[in-house]
C-alpha cells in the first residue's frame, strides 16, 4: 500500500540539488500572429534532479539508501528546496506576520497555511502542508499567538486554533514557518557507474512534487 514516510531527504545533498518549479502551458498561434495560452495547470509542480547535490561517495550511498527505504517511486517523503523553504525571503527569519492564511468570523476554528507570491500585476496562493515541526508562528490582528492557543498539524499544514482563542470577526490571521516540499522519485531504478562517478559522471535521480 501506498503512503507517505514523514522523513526529509538528506538535506546535505539537497543543498546542491537543482531544479524548481515547473508549468504546463499551452499555447496556440493564431492566423493573425497573436497566441492563445492556457495554463494547463492551476498550481506549478516541483521538479528536482538530486543526482547534482551528490558530491562524493558518502552522499551517493546515503542517496541510495534512501530510495531502498522509499522502494523507489512507491513512497513519498519529504524535500527542502534549496531557495524557496520559508515564508519569507532567503536571507530573512520567519516572522508571525509574514503571510495571510485567513480572515476569523468568529466561529472558524482551523486554517490552511499558505504562501502567496504576487506582484502589482497577480499573483498565485501555494498551500504549504508539510511545514517543519517547531517552526510554525501564529499572529492574529497583528499580535503574536502564544503556542499553546494553537496546534498546527505537520502532516497537513492546518493550525486549529484552541477553544476560547477562535479569531474574532475581521482580524487578520497570519503566519511565520519554514516548510519541506512533499515530492516522490521519479524513477524506479538509478543507473551507477563507480568509474564514471569518479571521472565526474553523477546519475540523474530525478525528484517530483506530489499531493501527499
Amino acid at each position: 500500500m501506498t503512503a507517505f514516510h514523514e522523513v526529509r531527504f538528506p538535506l546535505r545533498v539537497a543543498l546542491g540539488v537543482s531544479g524548481g518549479p515547473v508549468r504546463r502551458t499551452d499555447i496556440v498561434n493564431l492566423s493573425n500572429g497573436r497566441e492563445q495560452r492556457n495554463a494547463r495547470w492551476r498550481h506549478a509542480r516541483r521538479s528536482y534532479d538530486a543526482g547534482s547535490g551528490v558530491k562524493s561517495l558518502a552522499d551517493l550511498y546515503e542517496v541510495l539508501a534512501f530510495f531502498e527505504a522509499r522502494r523507489g517511486q512507491l513512497h513519498g517523503f519529504r524535500f527542502r528546496d534549496p531557495l524557496d523553504w520559508k515564508s519569507c525571503p532567503p536571507l530573512q527569519m520567519p516572522q508571525a506576520t509574514d503571510q495571510l492564511i485567513g480572515t476569523g468570523d468568529g466561529v472558524t476554528a482551523q486554517f490552511q497555511l499558505a504562501k502567496t507570491y504576487a506582484d502589482s500585476a497577480g499573483g498565485v496562493v501555494r498551500t504549504i502542508a508539510k511545514p517543519v515541526v517547531g517552526t510554525v508562528q501564529i499572529a492574529v490582528g497583528g499580535v503574536v499567538v502564544a503556542t499553546d492557543r494553537y496546534l498546527c498539524d505537520a502532516a497537513s499544514g492546518m493550525v486549529s486554533f484552541q477553544p476560547g482563542h477562535v479569531p474574532r470577526p475581521g482580524a487578520e490571521i497570519r503566519a511565520g514557518f519554514e516548510f519541506d516540499v512533499p515530492v516522490r522519485f521519479d524513477i524506479d531504478r538509478i543507473d551507477i557507474n563507480l568509474s564514471a562517478f569518479n571521472a565526474g559522471s553523477i546519475p540523474a535521480i530525478p525528484l517530483t512534487e506530489i499531493l501527499p
